[in-house]
Protein backbone atom coordinates (compact mmCIF):
# COMPACT_ATOMS: atom_id res chain seq x y z
CA UNK A 1 0.00 0.00 0.00
CA UNK A 2 1.10 3.79 -0.43
CA UNK A 3 3.25 5.00 2.15
CA UNK A 4 3.94 1.27 4.02
CA UNK A 5 6.92 -0.31 5.04
CA UNK A 6 7.87 -3.35 5.14
CA UNK A 7 10.12 -5.23 7.72
CA UNK A 8 10.55 -9.16 7.43
CA UNK A 9 10.74 -10.77 11.27
CA UNK A 10 12.66 -13.68 11.56
CA UNK A 11 13.87 -15.61 14.80
CA UNK A 12 17.36 -16.98 13.66
CA UNK A 13 19.08 -19.38 16.18
CA UNK A 14 22.26 -19.28 17.04
CA UNK A 15 23.25 -22.93 15.59
CA UNK A 16 21.41 -24.60 12.17
CA UNK A 17 18.63 -26.77 13.22
CA UNK A 18 19.41 -30.79 12.55
CA UNK A 19 17.46 -31.95 9.50
CA UNK A 20 14.03 -32.38 9.71
CA UNK A 21 14.03 -30.36 12.12
CA UNK A 22 11.03 -27.51 12.24
CA UNK A 23 11.53 -23.61 12.07
CA UNK A 24 10.60 -21.47 14.56
CA UNK A 25 7.24 -20.41 14.48
CA UNK A 26 6.43 -17.22 13.06
CA UNK A 27 3.17 -14.16 13.61
CA UNK A 28 2.21 -11.50 12.37
CA UNK A 29 1.69 -8.48 13.64
CA UNK A 30 -0.25 -5.24 12.82
CA UNK A 31 0.18 -1.77 14.77
CA UNK A 32 -2.85 0.10 14.54
CA UNK A 33 -2.93 3.28 12.18
CA UNK A 34 -4.78 5.06 15.12
CA UNK A 35 -2.72 3.93 18.56
CA UNK A 36 0.11 1.88 17.47
CA UNK A 37 -0.60 -0.82 19.57
CA UNK A 38 -0.11 -4.39 18.35
CA UNK A 39 -2.32 -6.37 17.87
CA UNK A 40 -2.03 -10.36 16.84
CA UNK A 41 -3.26 -12.30 13.85
CA UNK A 42 -3.17 -16.18 14.83
CA UNK A 43 -4.22 -17.27 12.01
CA UNK A 44 -1.09 -15.53 9.68
CA UNK A 45 1.83 -17.43 8.99
CA UNK A 46 3.51 -14.52 6.94
CA UNK A 47 7.35 -13.42 8.67
CA UNK A 48 6.01 -9.53 7.94
CA UNK A 49 5.95 -6.19 9.89
CA UNK A 50 3.84 -3.91 7.93
CA UNK A 51 3.73 -0.18 9.45
CA UNK A 52 1.83 2.54 7.80
CA UNK A 53 2.99 6.34 7.96
CA UNK A 54 0.26 9.48 8.36
CA UNK A 55 2.66 11.31 6.30
CA UNK A 56 3.70 10.79 2.53
CA UNK A 57 7.31 11.50 3.99
CA UNK A 58 9.12 8.97 5.62
CA UNK A 59 11.54 9.83 8.53
CA UNK A 60 14.43 7.93 6.32
CA UNK A 61 13.51 10.76 3.60
CA UNK A 62 13.37 13.65 6.13
CA UNK A 63 16.75 12.45 7.72
CA UNK A 64 18.40 12.11 4.24
CA UNK A 65 17.26 15.62 3.47
CA UNK A 66 19.06 16.78 6.71
CA UNK A 67 22.00 15.24 5.99
CA UNK A 68 22.20 16.30 2.26
CA UNK A 69 22.21 12.79 0.80
CA UNK A 70 19.89 11.83 -1.95
CA UNK A 71 16.75 9.79 -0.86
CA UNK A 72 18.00 7.66 -4.06
CA UNK A 73 21.28 6.55 -2.36
CA UNK A 74 19.72 6.69 1.62
CA UNK A 75 16.72 4.24 2.53
CA UNK A 76 15.46 3.34 -0.92
CA UNK A 77 17.36 -0.36 0.22
CA UNK A 78 16.67 -2.92 2.48
CA UNK A 79 18.91 -3.02 4.92
CA UNK A 80 19.61 -6.16 6.33
CA UNK A 81 20.16 -6.39 9.99
CA UNK A 82 20.59 -8.56 13.12
CA UNK A 83 19.10 -7.65 16.53
CA UNK A 84 20.97 -9.43 19.44
CA UNK A 85 19.01 -9.57 22.60
CA UNK A 86 18.28 -11.41 25.68
CA UNK A 87 15.36 -8.92 26.63
CA UNK A 88 12.30 -9.37 24.88
CA UNK A 89 10.81 -5.75 25.70
CA UNK A 90 13.71 -4.26 24.74
CA UNK A 91 13.52 -5.75 21.43
CA UNK A 92 10.25 -5.15 20.52
CA UNK A 93 10.72 -1.12 21.83
CA UNK A 94 13.60 -1.31 18.83
CA UNK A 95 11.62 -3.22 16.49
CA UNK A 96 8.69 -0.26 16.35
CA UNK A 97 11.73 2.10 16.23
CA UNK A 98 12.99 0.69 13.55
CA UNK A 99 9.68 0.97 11.47
CA UNK A 100 11.05 4.15 10.24
CA UNK A 101 13.15 2.99 7.81
CA UNK A 102 12.16 2.36 4.15
CA UNK A 103 12.47 -1.06 4.69
CA UNK A 104 14.22 -3.50 6.68
CA UNK A 105 15.10 -7.33 7.20
CA UNK A 106 15.65 -8.13 10.61
CA UNK A 107 16.93 -11.42 11.81
CA UNK A 108 16.46 -11.61 15.88
CA UNK A 109 18.34 -13.81 18.03
CA UNK A 110 16.82 -13.79 21.60
CA UNK A 111 20.48 -14.72 23.59
CA UNK A 112 23.61 -13.92 23.47
CA UNK A 113 26.08 -16.41 21.21
CA UNK A 114 27.24 -19.11 23.95
CA UNK A 115 30.52 -18.42 22.98
CA UNK A 116 32.49 -15.72 20.61
CA UNK A 117 33.16 -19.10 18.38
CA UNK A 118 29.62 -18.48 17.03
CA UNK A 119 30.54 -15.14 15.79
CA UNK A 120 31.94 -16.59 12.07
CA UNK A 121 28.71 -18.21 11.97
CA UNK A 122 26.77 -14.53 12.56
CA UNK A 123 28.56 -13.23 9.83
CA UNK A 124 27.87 -15.97 7.16
CA UNK A 125 24.69 -13.64 6.99
CA UNK A 126 25.78 -10.54 4.90
CA UNK A 127 24.22 -8.07 7.84
CA UNK A 128 25.01 -4.67 6.71
CA UNK A 129 24.06 -3.90 10.97
CA UNK A 130 24.34 -5.62 13.75
CA UNK A 131 22.63 -4.44 16.98
CA UNK A 132 23.70 -5.57 20.16
CA UNK A 133 21.99 -5.51 23.76
CA UNK A 134 24.67 -4.20 26.45
CA UNK A 135 22.57 -4.38 29.95
CA UNK A 136 22.75 -8.10 29.86
CA UNK A 137 25.57 -9.09 30.07
CA UNK A 138 27.94 -5.42 29.52
CA UNK A 139 31.22 -7.15 29.16
CA UNK A 140 30.39 -10.07 27.25
CA UNK A 141 28.44 -7.65 24.78
CA UNK A 142 31.81 -6.00 24.73
CA UNK A 143 33.90 -8.73 23.43
CA UNK A 144 31.48 -9.59 20.90
CA UNK A 145 31.31 -6.00 19.45
CA UNK A 146 35.07 -6.43 19.65
CA UNK A 147 35.05 -9.61 17.73
CA UNK A 148 32.34 -8.70 15.12
CA UNK A 149 34.66 -5.34 14.12
CA UNK A 150 37.22 -7.20 13.77
CA UNK A 151 36.26 -10.44 11.53
CA UNK A 152 34.08 -7.14 9.25
CA UNK A 153 32.88 -4.27 8.33
CA UNK A 154 29.29 -4.42 9.34
CA UNK A 155 28.31 -1.59 11.40
CA UNK A 156 27.64 -2.57 14.89
CA UNK A 157 25.09 -0.40 17.01
CA UNK A 158 24.89 -0.72 20.57
CA UNK A 159 21.27 -0.28 22.90
CA UNK A 160 20.99 -0.15 26.19
CA UNK A 161 18.19 1.32 29.00
CA UNK A 162 20.35 4.56 29.92
CA UNK A 163 23.74 6.44 29.58
CA UNK A 164 27.14 5.51 31.13
CA UNK A 165 30.02 7.39 29.81
CA UNK A 166 32.57 4.95 31.06
CA UNK A 167 30.52 2.15 29.00
CA UNK A 168 30.10 4.63 25.95
CA UNK A 169 33.29 5.38 25.78
CA UNK A 170 34.62 1.24 26.23
CA UNK A 171 31.94 0.59 23.03
CA UNK A 172 33.47 2.99 21.16
CA UNK A 173 37.42 1.77 21.63
CA UNK A 174 35.83 -1.97 20.71
CA UNK A 175 34.38 -0.42 17.42
CA UNK A 176 30.30 0.02 17.84
CA UNK A 177 29.61 3.42 15.66
CA UNK A 178 26.18 4.40 17.31
CA UNK A 179 24.60 4.16 20.53
CA UNK A 180 21.09 3.89 21.41
CA UNK A 181 19.14 4.62 24.47
CA UNK A 182 15.61 4.19 25.36
CA UNK A 183 13.15 5.21 25.01
CA UNK A 184 14.53 4.84 21.42
CA UNK A 185 13.13 7.73 19.06
CA UNK A 186 12.44 6.48 15.44
CA UNK A 187 14.07 9.85 14.42
CA UNK A 188 17.48 8.72 16.24
CA UNK A 189 17.25 5.37 15.19
CA UNK A 190 16.54 6.55 11.18
CA UNK A 191 20.09 9.24 11.66
CA UNK A 192 21.81 5.93 13.08
CA UNK A 193 20.35 3.71 9.99
CA UNK A 194 21.05 6.50 7.37
CA UNK A 195 24.79 6.72 8.05
CA UNK A 196 24.79 2.62 8.23
CA UNK A 197 23.07 2.84 5.16
CA UNK A 198 25.98 5.66 3.71
CA UNK A 199 29.21 3.56 5.01
CA UNK A 200 27.13 -0.02 3.50
CA UNK A 201 29.22 -0.58 -0.07
CA UNK A 202 27.02 -2.78 -1.38
CA UNK A 203 24.67 0.34 -1.90
CA UNK A 204 26.38 2.32 -3.62
CA UNK A 205 26.06 1.91 -7.86
CA UNK A 206 29.24 0.24 -9.61
CA UNK A 207 30.90 2.44 -11.56
CA UNK A 208 34.09 2.69 -13.74
CA UNK A 209 37.17 3.32 -11.46
CA UNK A 210 38.45 6.71 -11.34
CA UNK A 211 41.86 7.63 -10.45
CA UNK A 212 41.62 10.56 -7.63
CA UNK A 213 44.45 12.66 -6.39
CA UNK A 214 45.91 11.15 -3.51
CA UNK A 215 45.30 13.86 -0.45
CA UNK A 216 48.29 15.67 0.19
CA UNK A 217 51.06 14.15 2.87
CA UNK A 218 50.81 16.34 6.40
CA UNK A 219 54.11 17.91 7.35
CA UNK A 220 55.21 17.15 10.91
CA UNK A 221 56.89 19.81 12.77
CA UNK A 222 58.90 18.55 16.32
CA UNK A 223 59.69 20.62 19.03
CA UNK A 224 61.79 18.66 21.35
CA UNK A 225 64.65 19.88 24.20
CA UNK A 226 67.95 19.79 24.62
CA UNK A 227 67.42 20.16 28.63
CA UNK A 228 64.04 19.57 31.12
CA UNK A 229 62.80 23.48 31.22
CA UNK A 230 64.37 24.50 28.30
CA UNK A 231 60.62 26.01 27.29
CA UNK A 232 59.58 22.99 24.44
CA UNK A 233 55.74 23.30 25.14
CA UNK A 234 55.40 27.12 25.33
CA UNK A 235 57.28 27.33 22.33
CA UNK A 236 55.16 24.51 20.42
CA UNK A 237 51.89 25.82 21.69
CA UNK A 238 52.28 29.33 20.55
CA UNK A 239 54.06 28.29 17.02
CA UNK A 240 51.09 25.90 16.55
CA UNK A 241 48.29 28.73 17.26
CA UNK A 242 50.12 31.36 14.78
CA UNK A 243 51.01 28.49 11.78
CA UNK A 244 47.07 27.80 12.35
CA UNK A 245 46.40 31.52 11.96
CA UNK A 246 49.22 32.71 9.58
CA UNK A 247 49.02 29.72 6.67
CA UNK A 248 45.19 29.54 7.23
CA UNK A 249 45.16 25.60 6.82
CA UNK A 250 44.27 22.49 9.30
CA UNK A 251 46.19 22.76 11.82
CA UNK A 252 46.78 20.11 14.62
CA UNK A 253 48.68 20.28 18.10
CA UNK A 254 49.88 16.92 19.46
CA UNK A 255 50.85 16.80 23.15
CA UNK A 256 53.38 13.61 23.16
CA UNK A 257 55.22 14.96 26.18
CA UNK A 258 53.93 11.97 28.17
CA UNK A 259 52.86 11.06 31.34
CA UNK A 260 52.76 14.81 32.02
CA UNK A 261 52.08 17.24 29.10
CA UNK A 262 51.11 20.61 29.55
CA UNK A 263 49.78 21.54 26.30
CA UNK A 264 45.92 21.65 27.43
CA UNK A 265 46.94 23.78 30.45
CA UNK A 266 48.72 26.43 28.65
CA UNK A 267 45.79 26.94 26.10
CA UNK A 268 43.28 26.68 28.60
CA UNK A 269 41.69 23.62 26.84
CA UNK A 270 39.58 20.87 28.90
CA UNK A 271 39.72 17.72 26.77
CA UNK A 272 37.55 14.65 26.80
CA UNK A 273 39.80 12.30 25.76
CA UNK A 274 42.99 12.24 24.98
CA UNK A 275 45.93 11.13 23.01
CA UNK A 276 45.90 7.63 24.97
CA UNK A 277 42.41 6.85 23.54
CA UNK A 278 44.69 6.69 20.40
CA UNK A 279 46.95 5.30 21.02
CA UNK A 280 45.61 2.15 23.03
CA UNK A 281 43.16 2.21 20.54
CA UNK A 282 45.48 2.24 17.39
CA UNK A 283 44.39 -1.47 15.50
CA UNK A 284 41.02 0.72 14.94
CA UNK A 285 41.95 4.23 14.77
CA UNK A 286 40.66 6.07 11.80
CA UNK A 287 39.79 9.34 11.12
CA UNK A 288 36.34 9.20 12.36
CA UNK A 289 37.89 7.54 15.63
CA UNK A 290 40.85 10.72 15.82
CA UNK A 291 37.52 13.14 15.07
CA UNK A 292 36.03 12.11 18.74
CA UNK A 293 39.16 12.99 20.53
CA UNK A 294 40.83 16.01 19.25
CA UNK A 295 39.61 19.59 20.74
CA UNK A 296 39.10 22.67 18.43
CA UNK A 297 41.08 25.96 20.38
CA UNK A 298 39.40 29.17 19.69
CA UNK A 299 42.25 30.16 17.51
CA UNK A 300 41.66 27.78 15.18
CA UNK A 301 44.30 25.14 16.07
CA UNK A 302 43.34 21.43 16.42
CA UNK A 303 44.56 19.83 19.82
CA UNK A 304 44.57 16.13 20.59
CA UNK A 305 46.26 16.20 24.40
CA UNK A 306 47.86 14.56 26.99
CA UNK A 307 45.70 12.41 29.73
CA UNK A 308 44.20 14.87 32.34
CA UNK A 309 45.55 12.03 34.79
CA UNK A 310 48.60 10.18 35.23
CA UNK A 311 49.33 7.29 33.29
CA UNK A 312 51.67 4.67 33.55
CA UNK A 313 50.73 4.11 29.63
CA UNK A 314 54.05 3.63 27.30
CA UNK A 315 52.81 3.15 23.59
CA UNK A 316 55.57 1.18 21.41
CA UNK A 317 56.93 2.77 18.42
CA UNK A 318 54.18 1.21 16.11
CA UNK A 319 51.13 2.55 18.23
CA UNK A 320 53.01 6.43 17.51
CA UNK A 321 53.10 5.55 13.97
CA UNK A 322 49.58 4.85 13.74
CA UNK A 323 48.27 8.03 15.02
CA UNK A 324 50.63 9.66 12.29
CA UNK A 325 49.44 8.33 9.40
CA UNK A 326 45.93 9.07 10.29
CA UNK A 327 46.64 12.83 11.22
CA UNK A 328 48.97 13.11 8.39
CA UNK A 329 46.41 12.28 6.41
CA UNK A 330 43.94 14.78 7.77
CA UNK A 331 45.89 17.56 8.49
CA UNK A 332 48.29 20.03 6.35
CA UNK A 333 51.14 20.60 9.18
CA UNK A 334 50.83 18.62 12.52
CA UNK A 335 53.17 20.05 15.39
CA UNK A 336 54.20 17.70 18.22
CA UNK A 337 55.09 18.90 21.68
CA UNK A 338 57.81 15.59 22.03
CA UNK A 339 59.36 17.02 25.81
CA UNK A 340 62.69 15.62 25.61
CA UNK A 341 61.56 12.37 24.32
CA UNK A 342 64.41 11.01 22.11
CA UNK A 343 62.79 7.75 22.01
CA UNK A 344 61.13 9.17 19.53
CA UNK A 345 63.44 8.44 17.25
CA UNK A 346 62.62 5.44 16.01
CA UNK A 347 58.90 6.87 14.66
CA UNK A 348 58.05 8.71 11.78
CA UNK A 349 58.88 12.11 13.71
CA UNK A 350 62.63 11.61 12.67
CA UNK A 351 61.67 10.65 8.97
CA UNK A 352 61.77 12.55 5.68
CA UNK A 353 58.20 14.19 6.70
CA UNK A 354 59.33 16.20 9.61
CA UNK A 355 61.45 19.31 10.65
CA UNK A 356 62.45 19.05 13.88
CA UNK A 357 63.16 22.43 16.78
CA UNK A 358 65.55 21.65 18.88
CA UNK A 359 65.10 24.24 21.91
CA UNK A 360 68.19 24.85 23.79
CA UNK A 361 69.38 27.83 25.53
CA UNK A 362 72.70 29.31 26.18
CA UNK A 363 74.26 27.39 28.99
CA UNK A 364 76.66 25.35 29.50
CA UNK A 365 74.78 22.33 30.50
CA UNK A 366 71.98 22.82 27.83
CA UNK A 367 74.45 23.28 24.98
CA UNK A 368 76.45 20.58 26.04
CA UNK A 369 73.09 18.23 25.57
CA UNK A 370 72.44 19.81 22.15
CA UNK A 371 76.04 19.01 20.81
CA UNK A 372 75.47 15.34 21.61
CA UNK A 373 71.79 15.17 20.19
CA UNK A 374 72.99 16.73 17.15
CA UNK A 375 75.75 14.65 16.51
CA UNK A 376 73.33 11.71 17.19
CA UNK A 377 70.67 12.31 15.22
CA UNK A 378 70.72 14.73 12.76
CA UNK A 379 73.71 14.57 10.74
CA UNK A 380 72.00 13.04 7.92
CA UNK A 381 69.83 15.87 6.56
CA UNK A 382 66.79 13.64 7.83
CA UNK A 383 64.72 14.85 9.68
CA UNK A 384 65.39 18.79 8.93
CA UNK A 385 66.43 20.36 11.85
CA UNK A 386 66.20 23.90 12.84
CA UNK A 387 67.80 25.02 16.20
CA UNK A 388 66.00 27.20 18.46
CA UNK A 389 67.70 29.38 20.94
CA UNK A 390 65.16 30.01 23.79
CA UNK A 391 65.67 33.18 26.19
CA UNK A 392 68.02 34.77 24.34
CA UNK A 393 69.74 37.63 25.57
CA UNK A 394 73.03 38.73 23.50
CA UNK A 395 76.05 39.46 25.51
CA UNK A 396 74.68 39.15 28.57
CA UNK A 397 75.60 35.38 29.58
CA UNK A 398 79.23 35.23 28.86
CA UNK A 399 79.38 32.75 26.36
CA UNK A 400 79.72 34.50 22.68
CA UNK A 401 78.12 33.48 19.36
CA UNK A 402 81.27 32.34 18.42
CA UNK A 403 81.26 29.40 20.96
CA UNK A 404 77.78 28.92 20.90
CA UNK A 405 77.95 28.06 16.69
CA UNK A 406 80.75 25.72 17.53
CA UNK A 407 79.16 24.08 20.55
CA UNK A 408 76.09 23.18 18.27
CA UNK A 409 78.27 22.60 15.21
CA UNK A 410 75.91 25.02 13.31
CA UNK A 411 74.81 28.57 13.38
CA UNK A 412 71.02 28.22 15.12
CA UNK A 413 68.39 29.41 13.08
CA UNK A 414 66.50 30.70 15.66
CA UNK A 415 66.77 32.96 18.82
CA UNK A 416 63.80 33.81 20.90
CA UNK A 417 63.87 36.88 23.12
CA UNK A 418 63.53 36.39 26.58
CA UNK A 419 60.60 37.68 28.29
CA UNK A 420 59.99 35.28 31.26
CA UNK A 421 57.55 37.73 33.22
CA UNK A 422 54.98 37.70 29.76
CA UNK A 423 55.38 33.76 29.57
CA UNK A 424 54.38 32.74 33.02
CA UNK A 425 51.75 35.61 32.74
CA UNK A 426 49.92 34.33 29.74
CA UNK A 427 50.42 30.69 30.72
CA UNK A 428 48.91 31.43 34.21
CA UNK A 429 45.78 32.97 32.25
CA UNK A 430 45.63 29.95 29.79
CA UNK A 431 46.21 33.07 26.97
CA UNK A 432 48.42 32.15 24.31
CA UNK A 433 51.34 34.53 24.30
CA UNK A 434 51.34 34.25 20.33
CA UNK A 435 47.85 36.56 20.39
CA UNK A 436 50.05 39.12 22.58
CA UNK A 437 52.20 41.92 20.88
CA UNK A 438 55.11 40.90 22.49
CA UNK A 439 59.08 40.21 21.33
CA UNK A 440 58.33 36.54 21.76
CA UNK A 441 55.16 36.78 18.97
CA UNK A 442 56.89 38.34 16.64
CA UNK A 443 59.87 36.13 16.60
CA UNK A 444 57.30 33.12 16.89
CA UNK A 445 55.08 34.55 14.01
CA UNK A 446 58.12 34.61 11.38
CA UNK A 447 59.20 31.37 12.69
CA UNK A 448 55.12 30.31 11.53
CA UNK A 449 55.23 32.30 8.38
CA UNK A 450 58.85 30.45 7.26
CA UNK A 451 57.09 26.86 7.69
CA UNK A 452 54.38 27.68 5.86
CA UNK A 453 56.30 29.07 3.25
CA UNK A 454 55.16 32.54 3.24
CA UNK A 455 57.91 35.45 3.54
CA UNK A 456 59.83 35.84 7.10
CA UNK A 457 57.89 39.36 7.31
CA UNK A 458 54.66 40.21 5.69
CA UNK A 459 54.50 42.79 2.95
CA UNK A 460 53.26 45.83 3.64
CA UNK A 461 50.59 47.59 1.97
CA UNK A 462 52.38 49.84 -0.25
CA UNK A 463 55.36 47.70 -1.30
CA UNK A 464 53.20 46.19 -3.98
CA UNK A 465 52.83 50.16 -5.45
CA UNK A 466 56.56 50.60 -4.81
CA UNK A 467 57.55 47.60 -6.64
CA UNK A 468 55.48 48.40 -10.12
CA UNK A 469 56.34 52.31 -9.75
CA UNK A 470 60.23 51.09 -10.08
CA UNK A 471 59.26 49.08 -13.09
CA UNK A 472 57.36 51.39 -14.75
CA UNK A 473 57.59 54.13 -13.74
Amino acid sequence: MSGSRIVDRTFGPWRKPDAGQASTSLSKFVPDSASGAKSEDASASSSEYTFTFASSASPAQAASNTLGLSTESVGTQSLSIALIGPDPRRRDALIRALSSWQSCAVQEFTSYPASLDEVPRLLENPFDVVMIDLDIDPEYALDLIEGICAASATTVMVYSSGIDSELLLRCMRAGAREFLSEPFASAAVTDALVRASVRRPMIRPVEPEVVQRPKSTGRFMVFIGAKGGSGVTTLACNFAVLLARESDKKTLLIDLDLPLGGVAVDLGIVAKYSIAEALQNSERLDASFLSRLVVKHASGLWVLAAPGKFSSFRPSNEEIDKLLEVVQQEYDYVVVDAGCHYDLAGTALFGKYATVYLVTQVGIPELRNANLLVTEYFTSGVPALEIILNRYMPRSLGIDEEHVTRALTREPRWKIPNDYITARRTQNLATPLALEDSSVSHALRRMARVACGLPEVPEKKGDKKKLFTSIFG
